[in-house]
């Protein structure tokens, strides 16, 4: 059985949860989500423990898979509206920098066209100075693909590290043609 899924989500007070056929909705503090369950999977609220239940009809391999997933889906949209989810980018590079007009992203990172993404609703985006941008939100998913877009306009470089990156993320200088070896 699914050691994951086994795990009863405990939901924290101040967090609304409805049960609805394959619906469930959660809304806290921070926001609202609602998440759509496979319909092998089932889902109930106990109200006394106050803790959401996953159960999975059988043992085959789908079942398993999804009842695992299930309970992780639950567990993150709880953290979600509760505490929210928040990934920090930062820009390295000479003249590389970041600004925020409206609810769009304009990134100028060394192309020779300013990029511009759109910021999703449910996304928010706050800038510190011209290269630090805090992305956060209550979905996970959300929060962590709008991060990774801005990460792929212009991912670190392993040889002067220029590029945007994830706060904490360490990248491998590689040595130049200078410092290869002599060959002869």
């Amino acid at each position: 059985m699914s050691r994951i899924g086994k795990k009863p989500v405990p939901v924290t007070a101040g967090v609304k949860v409805a049960v609805q056929d394959r619906l469930v909705r959660l809304e806290g503090p921070k926001g609202k989500l609602e998440l759509n369950v496979h319909p092998t999977i089932d889902v109930k609220y106990d109200d006394a423990k106050k803790e959401l239940v996953v159960a999975r009809p059988n043992d085959e391999r789908q079942s398993k898979a999804l009842h695992g997933l299930t309970r992780s889906l639950l567990n993150n949209m709880v953290v979600g509206v509760t505490l929210g989810y928040k990934k920090t980018l930062e820009i390295q590079g000479v003249g590389y920098k970041a600004e925020l007009r409206g609810k769009s992203l304009v990134l100028s990172v060394g192309y020779a066209n300013q990029i511009t993404l759109q910021v999703p609703t449910g996304v928010t985006v706050a800038m510190e100075g011209a290269t630090k941008m805090h992305v956060s939100g209550v979905d996970k998913q959300l929060v962590g693909q709008f991060a990774a877009e801005v990460r792929s306009v212009r991912k670190p470089e392993p040889y002067k590290g220029k590029g945007i990156r994830y706060e904490g993320e360490t990248v491998k200088i590689k040595p130049g043609k200078a410092f290869a070896g002599t060959g002869k």
